[in-house]
């Protein structure tokens, strides 16, 4: 399922398989919210631009068209024609985003629809439920995901009922992969560690929930406001507590220098909507640090996005076109945009990981994990 082929430091570069193909390790997921890239990417465009795994929410798609529709036409991967890995989480960071509208009890969280106020309660086993009729080959356990700052005692009462309900999807999940009729019987799960910002509570539930057999670990809860120093310190404190021979998913996460650290740190998966969504109000990054394309200087600019880049927007169309498709409100604008973004993250892996074959990443941090994050 995972294995650690070589490390450097604390990185490690491996593979993951599952049910839909083998994923090269450090990865980054590209987040297809609702069974799709926002800015119209499709699931064939994620081909061409070298995504690995797709990620979808698995609140949104219980609420629109709704998991059992999903099911009805074959799963997750039949309904949006995607072929390789797909991981959806838990629900719990979309019940966090809607503090004004839920109530986080012992047995699960009721809350409003953000689409038209109908009540709904998510607990461990509906969270299961819904993935299983996804049929996605990694579902994420339900969780809470407290905010940033958290007072002490409410982290450490939110850590401890999180583990009970990850005791809870596990029982939920391993009765759902025994079902005749499931979509996908080889589903995996991951356990989620929390615990704000508190190490010591981070590292007494990451001890926690790796006694419960789990498949990967997560660290969320994270890159929800606290300074980046203190994510960094975070992941340094879990990190030596994560099982070594499972895959660690760091959520929600993030910038490339963000990305670089994180797999400086032991992290292997990372998944964000960063890029897409920078994409869309026409930040693009480059190998010499992110533009803005819709700067005055780029009006008469008939060179790519990034000279170095082999993406459908760089190979085909200079920075003055696409500027001018923003100004004019054109979709094209963002449909070019997001395959750059997403392209330009998925290379960064494959550099990453190239690296760390050469063992020369700690060169490439050197010269990366600062540059990336300057804007030009």
């Amino acid at each position: 399922m995972f294995e650690v082929m070589k490390t450097e430091g604390r990185a490690r570069r491996g593979f993951f398989t599952c049910a839909h193909g083998t994923v090269q390790t450090p990865v980054f997921m590209n987040v297809g919210t609702q069974g799709a890239i926002k800015g119209a990417v499709s699931a064939h465009d994620l081909e061409e631009i070298g995504c690995q795994v797709e990620l979808s929410n698995t609140y949104h798609l219980h609420l629109r068209p709704g998991d059992t529709v999903v099911r009805e036409m074959g799963g997750l991967h039949r309904f949006m024609d995607w072929s390789g890995p797909i991981l959806t989480d838990s629900g719990g960071f979309q019940v966090f985003s809607l503090a004004g509208l839920r109530k986080i009890k012992e047995e699960g969280v009721y809350f409003s629809s953000h689409i038209d106020g109908k009540k709904i309660f998510m607990g461990p086993e509906e969270s299961m439920q819904i993935q299983s009729n996804l049929g996605s080959d990694v579902a994420m356990a339900f969780d809470e995901c407290v905010e940033n700052p958290a007072t002490y005692e409410y982290a450490k009462a939110s850590c401890e009922r999180t583990v009970r309900w990850l005791e809870r999807c596990k029982a939920e999940h391993d009765r759902l992969n025994g079902l005749p009729g499931t979509i996908n019987p080889q589903q995996m799960l991951f356990g989620i560690n929390q615990g704000a910002t508190f190490p010591d509570l981070r590292v007494w539930h990451m001890e926690a929930i790796k006694k419960i057999a789990c498949d990967g670990y997560a660290i969320g809860g994270l890159a929800v406001g606290e300074p980046t120093e203190v994510m960094y310190e975070i992941i340094d404190a879990v990190e030596p507590h994560m099982p070594a021979d499972k895959p660690r998913y760091l959520m929600g996460v993030g910038t490339p220098s963000n990305i670089i650290e994180g797999v400086a740190r032991g992290i292997d998966f990372f998944d964000c909507v960063m890029p897409a969504r920078n994409a869309r109000h026409g930040r693009l990054y480059t190998w010499e640090g992110s533009i803005n394309i819709k700067n005055e200087k780029y009006k008469l600019d008939d060179s790519p996005i990034d000279p170095t880049c082999h993406c459908p927007a760089c190979q085909h169309f200079s920075r003055a076109y696409l500027r001018h498709l923003f100004v004019a409100g054109e979709m094209l604008a963002m449909r070019l945009a997001v395959l750059h973004n997403l392209y330009f993250y998925n290379t960064l892996m494959a550099r990453i990981r190239e690296a760390l074959d050469n063992g020369t990443f700690s060169q490439f941090r050197m010269e990366y994990s600062e540059k990336l994050d300057r804007k030009i």
